[in-house]
């Protein structure tokens, strides 16, 4: 099985545990059995598919993604705090800023403050926003023309930075013709 469909089967039974916060096992299976029974392609199954969630579960579990507990001899699942993460890295990944028909000159500026002793959470964080397509105006100071504060706390949390990381709307940026060239804005 390619790895892309592995990543997605997991996604999948992330964000159905993740969407109720605890479920039953039994109240799991089937409804993950019919979302991931969308993306298999019927002539290449080899086996139940019964027996291919119970494998992807074990997997999450063993990756520390998932637990299961026992009360009152019924069986329950819930995601970790590393399955949260990891499910919101999946989010981060799909997540597309949607630009409206009319700029509504206003900037949205991302300015961040992180020790030298977190190098590499900074450089993750820079990486995101190039990826989201934000432009740097200065080192820790990055530039979006459209509403984006929803995925800014997506990554604030996924980074876990609360104060560290703050998001402003603005009217003006002195000198800002270039940041309207590189958007392509009028």
């Amino acid at each position: 099985m390619q790895k892309e469909t592995k990543i997605l089967i997991g996604k999948i039974i992330l964000a159905t545990i993740a969407s109720a916060g605890i479920l039953t096992v039994a109240a799991v299976a089937p409804n993950a059995l019919r979302a991931i029974d969308l993306f298999r392609d019927k002539k290449k199954r080899k086996y139940h598919m019964g027996s291919y969630v119970n494998r992807n579960f074990e997997r999450l579990k063993d990756r520390g993604l998932i637990k299961f507990e026992k009360r009152d001899d019924k069986s329950f699942v819930r995601l970790t705090e590393k399955g949260q993460r990891e499910l919101l890295k999946y989010q981060l990944r799909e997540a597309i800023i949607k630009k409206p028909r009319w700029w509504d000159k206003k900037w949205r500026v991302v300015i961040f403050d992180i020790k030298e002793s977190a190098r590499n959470l900074r450089k993750g964080l820079r990486q995101e926003l190039v990826n989201l397509g934000f432009v740097k105006l200065q080192n820790s100071v990055w530039v979006y023309p459209y509403e984006c504060g929803e995925v800014i706390i997506m990554l604030k949390s996924y980074f876990c930075l609360g104060k560290d990381v703050l998001y402003m709307t603005v009217d003006k940026i002195e000198n800002d013709k270039w940041l309207k060239q590189e958007f392509g804005l009028s």
